[in-house]
């Protein structure tokens, strides 16, 4: 019991990576890397694999997918001595009962990587996960034109919405995965954005090889081990500074919303606000308190008629202190939400313009904790520690190519600033007043950065 409560601790702080390779000799490629969690498919299942990488300190978990039984498969894998299993898949709730049982009896740590909707929500496992993530990246029309948002700027595909909503629902560690297309090459600013995408708002994304770069890196090309010690460096970066997961938002603006109205969906209402940098937080409706809207000063409410009469006079009372409500028209219903949907069609975002036009008349140019200048292929998060202090503003460039000439102009005053990022030493940058608050310039941003403000 002991041992198994020790790996839950340990859980928590895995890195994960799916491995292609059965062979013990390919964990030499996991030096000089924070990764400490592989996921392994059942080709590749191999019980000498498991011993060495046990020997190296990292967790192995046995993939176990609904095309073959998972009770007998659960049952193989604890003989293979892995970690753990991972369930990945459209499961029947009963029969992935059945075969947890059989991990719970050995002490074998399960990971669930369930469709979206299918997440158990209230789960008191260490890592809460799904399948379906998008990549992300800026959103290429068919004539190879970058897609327009709402706001004008490139339309991003992004997790960062639907990781907000779930750090508002759970304790546990968040895993988002997708499987890189067949026969698709993943570039490299494409893998790092994965990973920032996830990693700037709590969440962890599941790094998984394309078959090109696999094969490239199995046989030790030289190109592939660069690219391979750059990815190491960026999941360090955040593995390193694990402590930012304790940090909250900054809360400007809180949205009140819940799974009916999409809050499990990409590119919703979440990401379609956050694309203005405005500091956000999701209050799913039933942790509607007045605690949860401390420091707030706007809310939107998405669905007003699903709050309680208690709610709604918590809400009464912030409008009251003096901070603004939007609250959605009378008789407007979030777009059907279809099975096995993950993103808000396209199609759907005109519905969404009430909303959105009131965010905008609602916000208007005000500062809610910060504004960001030539920042239109980024995106961020400006989040505080515990205390207070310090606090960060990330930045992920979701574009190609470097960002110069970046403007911070920050609500607070701040003494301090440095600037973060993987691939470069920590650099001071000077602050300046800017009315009321603080103004900070940032030459370069090549994939992420982060501005550390005391």
């Amino acid at each position: 019991m002991l041992f198994a409560l020790l790996m839950v601790v340990a859980a928590a702080e895995w890195v994960p990576v799916r491995w292609p390779w059965s062979d013990p000799a390919t964990l030499e490629l996991l030096a000089g890397t924070p990764v400490n969690c592989l996921l392994v498919e059942r080709p590749a299942w191999d019980a000498q694999l498991n011993r060495q990488a046990r020997l190296n300190g990292v967790a192995t978990l046995g993939v176990i997918r609904p095309e073959v039984d998972p009770i007998s498969a659960t049952g193989q894998a604890v003989e293979l001595d892995f970690t753990g299993v991972v369930y990945e898949g459209d499961f029947s709730r009963a029969v992935l009962d059945e075969a947890r049982k059989v991990a719970a009896r050995a002490d074998r740590i399960v990971v669930e990587l369930l469709p979206r909707t299918s997440m158990r929500l209230d789960t008191t496992d260490p890592i809460l996960g799904t399948y379906q993530g998008v990549w992300p990246g800026i959103n290429v029309a068919d004539d190879g034109s970058a897609k327009a948002a709402p706001t004008g700027s490139p339309w991003i595909d992004t997790n960062t919405g639907l990781l907000r909503f779930l750090r508002g629902v759970t304790e546990a560690r968040i895993w988002l995965g997708n499987l890189p297309p067949a026969g698709t090459v993943i570039p490299l600013a494409r893998y790092l954005q994965a990973i920032a995408d996830a990693a700037m708002v709590g969440g962890a994304w599941i790094f998984a090889f394309d078959a090109d770069f696999a094969a490239r890196l199995g046989r030790r090309d030289d190109v592939a081990l660069e690219d391979w010690r750059r990815i190491g460096r960026h999941l360090a970066y955040w593995h390193e500074h694990k402590e930012w997961r304790q940090f909250r938002p900054y809360l400007g603006l809180a949205v009140l919303h819940d799974v009916r109205n999409g809050a499990l969906l990409s590119n919703s209402i979440l990401d379609m606000i956050s694309a203005r940098h405005t500091p956000l937080r999701s209050i799913p409706v039933p942790r509607l308190s007045e605690e949860a809207l401390a420091g707030a000063r706007m809310a939107v409410s998405v669905d007003p008629a699903a709050l309680t009469p208690e709610q709604k006079e918590i809400l009464r009372r912030f409008t009251r202190g003096g901070a603004s409500l939007l609250s959605a028209p009378p008789g407007w219903r979030f777009p059907e939400i279809r099975p096995g949907q993950i993103t808000l069609d396209k199609s759907e975002v005109p519905r969404l313009d009430d909303i959105w036009r009131g965010v905008n008349s609602m916000v208007g140019r005000e500062n809610l904790g910060v504004r960001l200048f030539n920042v239109s292929s980024m995106r961020s998060e400006l989040i505080a520690a515990p205390a207070g202090r310090p606090v960060l503003l990330h930045l992920v460039n979701y574009s190609d190519y470097p960002v110069e000439h970046v403007t911070v102009h920050l609500l607070e005053k701040f003494e301090k600033a440095q600037l973060l990022d993987p691939d470069s030493p920590p650099k001071t940058l000077p602050v300046y007043p800017h009315g009321e608050g603080s103004g900070v310039d940032i030459d370069l941003v090549r994939s992420v950065a982060t501005l550390v403000l005391e």
